[in-house]
């Protein structure tokens, strides 16, 4: 049972972590009618959902108690205060990281995103070392430093000027990576924060995820009011909803459940494989059926271009072929 929960939490996370990146990249790019949805509404209602899942989670854990939920509640959040505000740091920087993620992907197709957003291991790595005085082997930093280079050669600018003129996205792919390595370092730090926090104490994941969810929620419906009052005034909260942005709310507030999952029934490594399987069918997905990245090799984009020369509106009868 241990073994199937194990590759059944993998499996789950490879799909949740492909499926948000692609999903999120295709909704803030799909051109309708109307207003776009806000990515400020979309991380507080996702965070709303965590929070709502967590207290199913505990209600089960409590033998589907109402009473024992709600003595779990007041005792473990409500009479803890010193030990509940500890996340509001982790929680204000994660609201933070989840709105600059909408704004990466709105300006990188989903495999530069992903690729890039794997510096997070190395962020992570160099907190880890100081904040946890983790001990990293010489295997382990050689590692890294391979990512950073595969990260370098990803943004490395192109010697083709049809791909510098090309128009991957509607806005600057530079505000794109700075929001992706913001991310980053903000991921990295929260990460090892919560962590160290979950060490010191003795309260369950998902009673910390309530606490942060708590947080997230109110540091979101901040950034609602400060940079989105006025249209949320105009045009309402749910403006520009549909089926498509609910999926992305639904799969990014998985997120943060799938990984507590992996961490209780699996371990780093393999979390590690499934995480570099999500960027392999990020990018196959990307370059062959989104048509928003294209790789450098100058072979590959013979062949696009001389299937765009022989077949007419090659491109446009593609399935989403318009982004």
């Amino acid at each position: 049972m241990s073994a199937n929960l194990k590759y059944l939490s993998l499996g789950i996370l490879v799909f949740q972590t492909t499926s948000l990146v692609l999903t999120m990249r295709y909704s803030r790019t799909l051109k309708e009618e109307g207003p776009r949805y806000l990515s400020s509404t979309a991380v507080v209602v996702a965070e709303l959902l965590k929070i709502m899942a967590c207290i199913l989670l505990v209600y089960k854990d409590s033998k589907c108690s109402l009473r024992a939920l709600n003595r779990i509640l007041h005792d473990e959040i409500l009479n803890k205060p010193m030990e509940t505000l500890k996340l509001a740091i982790p929680s204000g920087i994660y609201t933070l990281q989840n709105n600059l993620l909408y704004v990466a992907l709105s300006n990188l197709d989903a495999a530069t995103y992903q690729v890039t957003y794997q510096l997070k291991i190395l962020t992570t790595a160099l907190f880890s070392v100081s904040m946890l005085s983790k001990k990293l082997g010489v295997y382990q930093w050689l590692s890294l430093v391979i990512l950073m280079t595969g990260v370098a050669f990803v943004q490395w600018p192109s010697d083709s000027q049809e791909l510098d003129s090309k128009e991957l996205s509607a806005g600057s792919q530079f505000v794109g990576l700075m929001a992706v390595l913001t991310a980053c370092f903000s991921s990295g730090f929260a990460g090892v924060y919560f962590e160290k926090i979950l060490k010191e104490t003795k309260q369950s994941v998902w009673i910390r995820n309530i606490q942060l969810g708590s947080f997230g929620s109110i540091f979101g419906l901040m950034g609602v009011y400060i940079y989105d009052g006025e249209l949320v005034s105009k045009n309402g909260f749910f403006q520009g909803y549909n089926r498509l942005t609910w999926i992305v709310v639904v799969l990014q507030a998985l997120g943060g459940l799938v990984i507590a999952a992996v961490i209780k029934y699996a371990d780093n490594i393999l979390k590690g494989f499934a995480t570099s399987l999500s960027i392999i069918l990020s990018t196959l997905i990307s370059y062959f059926w989104l048509q928003d990245f294209v790789p450098t090799s100058i072979a590959k984009r013979m062949q696009v271009q001389s299937l765009e020369s022989e077949i007419p509106g090659f491109q446009s009868h593609l399935p989403l072929g318009g982004l």
